[in-house]
């Protein structure tokens, strides 16, 4: 199978973490599962709704070109998971994403779940995740570093700075689990690659979860369950398919004039 992995950091500017990131995947795949990661420009580089959205349109429109191509999966390789349903209304591949796995995943793993994202202005939109998702029961707290996504990457090319981050998350991580979180998920695909390199990474026996492997293997099992069922989204209510000249409008007006 082929699987379109879309980052919402282009090549240019994260370089040290795109190779990183191949090299994690490479380690993930099962044999016969190609993949291809993929890029926005300009990329997401500041905490803020208005940039989840626009990088958001990019990745539908990309989801769409994915399966265009012969993509059987396409996966959304970002947390804050902006634009996920509409990407699914649009596309009759499996669409799965990063802040979704790496959540329903967890629910197995323990009872109460932990967000720790980069920044603060992130937390109400986690929030409105977490809703979404029916999880305001199970993900019991979000906290909050203080980098900005364009920020984070220089972890990648500095051990100190790497140090920093780690250190960051662990004093905001501890408290949660002070509190009964038994589960701690950093809120973002840089953290959690950046923190991939500790093999059963706890805090205060708490594990610290990789999301990548796990959004990687349930797109692999999102496209072998079609194979055998034939089944994908449900098109009653959320995911109802766009008919195609609504998605060819999308794909060819894209400030909507």
């Amino acid at each position: 199978m082929k699987i379109w992995y879309q980052s919402y950091v282009d090549y240019e500017n994260g370089k040290t973490y795109w190779d990183m990131l191949s090299k994690h995947l490479d380690e993930v795949i099962s044999p016969g599962t190609t993949y291809d990661i993929r890029g926005i420009t300009p990329f997401d580089s500041y905490a803020h709704p208005i940039v989840e959205m626009r990088c958001a349109r990019e990745m539908i429109c990309n989801a769409i070109q994915a399966e265009r191509e012969g993509y059987d999966a396409f996966v959304v390789g970002h947390f804050q998971d902006a634009g996920l349903y509409e990407a699914r209304s649009a596309v009759d591949i499996p669409v799965i994403a990063l802040g979704e796995a790496t959540m329903l995943y967890c629910c197995q793993l323990g009872q109460r779940l932990g967000i720790v994202t980069i920044n603060t202005r992130f937390i109400p939109w986690f929030h409105h995740q977490i809703s979404k998702y029916g999880l305001k029961e199970r993900v019991t707290g979000v906290h909050a570093m203080n980098f900005e996504p364009g920020q984070i990457l220089e972890a990648y090319e500095s051990p100190e700075k790497a140090e920093e981050v780690r250190l960051l998350f662990e004093e905001q991580g501890k408290p949660l689990v002070a509190s009964g979180t038994d589960v701690l998920i950093p809120g973002g695909g840089i953290p959690m690659l950046l923190f991939s390199k500790f093999h059963n990474h706890t805090i205060d026996d708490a594990p610290v979860i990789n999301g990548i492997p796990i959004v990687m293997k349930m797109a692999e099992m999102a496209v072998n369950l079609k194979r055998m069922t034939g089944q994908g989204v449900s098109r009653v209510s959320d995911y109802v398919k766009a008919p195609p000249e609504v998605l060819e409008e999308f794909m060819t007006h894209p400030k909507g004039l």
